[in-house]
């Protein structure tokens, strides 16, 4: 294996948290990146060297790749956390999500102008494969499968950045994973109060799936996928995709919550938008299949169930 300098963009956040320990244990030197003066300390006990970084200004980009001078930079920015979004707000999602979208577009690009710029030869960036699989045929899709575009619905902002990390990266020849969504740590702090205060409601049928990831096992496939130089789109999800009526009360039972209440899509729609109705009735799940075959990655919590439960006892 070869040792690598790698720029973590993003490493204050869920995942970069989980990833730069696990890049350091395995011997590589990490550069990451965070917003906030106040978590610099924190990336230097995880064993990184911290950087301030706007991932929206070009010039600040430039200048942290070329100091860093990586053999691969790892895209893990988002705007979700409360600081830079506020509360999730699915019925608003358009503009709930701006902090992300602009750092999925603007973000990406800059951060692969100066991969270019600097001669970079490899680049790992953060997709997403949760419930948003095109809404045709069966309930989990594969990496050949479009992503669902939810045109017309507060979504659509979203998923078209997503699409933009993917055709941009794919480009530049490099990888996108698209992560479950995330559990463990500090990831899924804010719906278990919203399932504790009885605001997580089932939806109609609740038929809808969802695909799942532990933030341990996101890490580590993210370090096999640099490790290995691998090229393309890979889902990065547990063997478990499940409807919203299997996950969601369990989730609850598990943060010794109330069972969810269940209410009509009307007055979903009303109260929480046509997105949150799309994801609890309709959503698709992933396969993890490709990254399994191509990266020989094995998740640790193969089910949420398992992960849920540890994580919540």
């Amino acid at each position: 294996m070869m040792v690598m300098r790698v720029f973590v963009a993003g490493g204050a956040g869920v995942l970069g948290q989980r990833l730069v320990p696990q890049l350091v244990a395995r011997g590589h030197q990490v550069t990451a990146t965070t917003t906030s003066a106040a978590k610099l300390e924190l990336l230097a006990k995880l064993g990184a060297d911290g950087v301030l970084m706007d991932g929206l200004d070009a010039l600040s980009v430039g200048e942290a790749v070329a100091r860093a001078r990586p053999d691969a930079i790892v895209h893990q920015m988002t705007g979700l956390s409360l600081g830079h979004a506020g509360k999730p707000d699915l019925k608003h999602f358009d503009r709930w999500a701006v902090p992300t979208i602009r750092l999925r577009t603007e973000g990406t690009d800059h951060l692969l102008a100066a991969a270019e710029a600097t001669g970079v030869p490899h680049f790992v960036a953060q997709g997403y494969a949760n419930w948003n699989g095109i809404r045709q045929g069966g309930w989990v899709k594969t990496e050949e499968d479009p992503l669902d575009l939810l045109k017309g619905t507060a979504g659509q902002n979203s998923m078209a950045a997503l699409q933009h990390v993917e055709e941009a990266v794919g480009r530049a020849g490099g990888t996108v994973l698209r992560y479950g969504g995330f559990y463990g740590p500090g990831a899924t702090d804010d719906q278990v109060e919203l399932i504790r205060k009885r605001q997580f409601p089932l939806v109609g049928s609740a038929a809808g799936y969802s695909s799942w990831v532990h933030l341990d096992d996101a890490a580590s496939a993210t370090v096999l996928a640099l490790e290995q130089q691998a090229r393309g789109v890979f889902n990065i999800v547990d063997d478990d995709p499940a409807p919203a009526g299997e996950w969601l009360p369990f989730l609850a039972e598990c943060a010794g919550a109330k069972r969810p209440m269940r209410v009509p899509k009307w007055l979903a729609r009303l109260l929480a938008g046509e997105v949150a109705v799309i994801m609890m009735t309709e959503g698709r799940g992933f396969s993890n299949a490709k990254a399994k075959r191509e990266l020989g990655w094995q998740p640790t919590y193969p089910s949420w169930r398992q992960g849920f439960r540890e994580g919540l006892a």
